[in-house]
């Protein structure tokens, strides 16, 4: 609300967000594999939807970008890196998978964290082992709705700490 010529002006939300400027939304990127897409399940079951809305829950105005591409390698995700990681991103979760071990090429892990860091991107690693335990769908390779899940609330302190919140 602003007072205008002894009036009280009522604004819309995103009025007020425009005219003020308040602080926009941090972006976190999900970048990685078909574990990171979310094959198997629907977008909004896939963990960076679900990561998002748990941490929109404890208050943060974030924004988390699925960035996943089944049977991506991390020479792969080097690649597209610069397309994928908006600039002004805050966090990106990195998925490296098993599909360079699979597809027999190099891991490129160490040079994606350098450029990130680079780029003034805290990095949190979401390891292969971060699945393990975790509700798989028949395949053995994927998560359920479930386990995306699971895996979200797990990486949700991680990021926070990293959003510095």
């Amino acid at each position: 609300m602003i007072a205008r010529h002894g009036r009280i002006v009522l604004l819309g939300a995103f009025a007020a967000f425009a005219m003020f400027g308040t602080a926009h939304a941090a972006t976190v990127v999900a970048l990685g594999a078909s574990n990171t897409f979310g094959k198997g399940v629907s977008r909004s079951q896939a963990y960076p939807a679900q990561l998002e809305a748990l941490l929109r829950a404890r208050g943060l105005n974030v924004r988390v970008i699925n960035a996943g591409i089944n049977g991506d390698t991390t020479g792969g995700m080097l690649a597209r890196l610069d397309r994928d990681v908006p600039k002004g991103t805050s966090v990106v979760i990195l998925q490296p998978g098993g599909n360079d071990r699979r597809k027999l090429a190099a891991d490129n892990t160490p040079e994606i964290q350098s450029r990130l860091g680079a780029m003034g991107v805290k990095v949190v690693m979401l390891p292969n082992g971060m699945l393990h335990g975790l509700p798989h769908q028949p395949d053995g390779q994927h998560l359920t709705p479930e386990g995306y899940h699971m895996l979200a609330e797990q990486l949700a302190g991680q990021v926070a700490a990293a959003l510095g919140k």
